[in-house]
């Protein structure tokens, strides 16, 4: 039993579950039918808390009253029993109180005069039923070794006696005190597990909007138009169309849609900062183009924060005169190149993030 006890692990619950061992010695009152001596009683068990407030003990029990007509004749009582106990148990409290409730078997082994027969003293020998309620108290089990006190009736459903042959059973008045032994190692409490490691789908280490998994550009700025592999997305706006006649700088109508759509991107990534940007083809002086250039920035800047587009998203408008032209002002051998000049003559958005 003892082997059992060590065997079982304690687990970490939120009561000692451990087997453990129990011992007492008492005093067995006896049913004055049994006509019999008090007599003193000892027990060894082993049992477990089932849970918090229940516990369960099997028991081995042993007594051996004398006869009281006669000191000389025996009553041999044992048995075995399972008992179940509700402790009420407080916090902060060492010592705690149970009621009892058992069920077993008891046997005697009876001795009686037989004489004149020569094999006196006869005997009985019996096995029966028997039931047991009590109430006790038991300290907690916080160190080695508890202990119990408890005050019990037993009812031996014995109706083979000699002594009390007119008897279907006897009473009997049980009070002990014992010890109560945990086997194997203190419960300790459960511990909390580790929380578990925060997953790169979980997290977004540059605040773009992408997890750090997908993320193929984990240094990404704040501002900055982010495709879905976490790296900036280059937008482009389009304004191939907006031009303007020659030594002109006011909108066309078919510039006028092409803006529009420019307006609706713009809208769609209210992140992006461009830069309004004027163009001339080369006719006329560098200072001249200059002026000119900086009016056709202005036109197209002033058309977009008039139809909503915040002028704190906008650099400029800034005029690049005749420095940045896209195609030839003039063809190979020299002579004037009106389609590449009309081309030059420009407005863009280029975009600064």
């Amino acid at each position: 039993l003892a082997g059992i006890g060590f065997a079982q692990a304690a687990n970490a619950q939120e009561f000692d579950d451990r087997w453990y061992l129990t011992g007492s010695v008492g005093y067995n009152f006896q049913d004055s039918d049994r006509g019999t001596d008090s007599v003193p009683f000892g027990t060894i068990g082993l049992g477990k808390f089932l849970s918090p407030n229940w516990s369960v003990d099997g028991e081995l029990n042993y007594q051996n009253p004398n006869k009281e007509s006669n000191d000389d004749l025996n009553w041999s009582q044992y048995g075995i029993s399972l008992d179940l106990r509700r402790h009420f148990i407080a916090e902060g409290r060492s010592w705690n109180p149970y009621l009892l409730m058992g069920l077993g078997y008891q046997r005697s082994e009876e001795e009686f005069d037989a004489f004149p027969n020569p094999n006196s003293p006869g005997q009985v020998e019996d096995g029966n039923f028997a039931a047991k309620v009590g109430v006790g108290v038991q300290s907690t089990l916080a160190r080695r070794v508890g202990v119990r006190a408890e005050l019990a009736y037993r009812a031996d459903f014995n109706d083979s006696s000699f002594a009390a042959p007119e008897e279907d059973g006897f009473g009997d008045i049980l009070a002990s005190v014992g010890v109560v032994i945990p086997l194997g190692p203190e419960p300790t409490a459960p511990v909390a597990p580790a929380p578990a490691a925060p997953s790169c789908a979980d997290m977004d280490s540059d605040g773009d909007g992408v997890n750090d998994c997908d993320d193929k550009c984990p240094d990404s700025q704040a501002g900055q138009t982010i495709g879905p592999d976490g790296c900036p997305v280059p937008v482009s706006i389009d304004l191939k169309g907006v031009n303007f006649d020659f030594d002109k700088s006011t909108l066309r109508p078919d510039a006028v849609a092409i803006l529009n759509e420019a307006i609706e991107i713009l809208k769609r990534y209210p992140d992006l900062r461009v830069e309004v940007a004027g163009h001339t083809d080369s006719k006329g002086t560098d200072a001249y183009n200059q002026k000119l250039s900086e009016r056709r920035a202005s036109a197209v800047y002033d058309y977009l924060t008039s139809n909503g587009i915040d002028a704190g998203r906008l650099v400029g408008p800034v005029g690049y005169g005749e420095s940045r032209p896209i195609a030839p002002n003039t063809n190979d051998d020299g002579s004037d190149n009106p389609e590449g000049r009309a081309r030059n003559r420009r407005t863009e958005l280029n975009v600064q993030n």
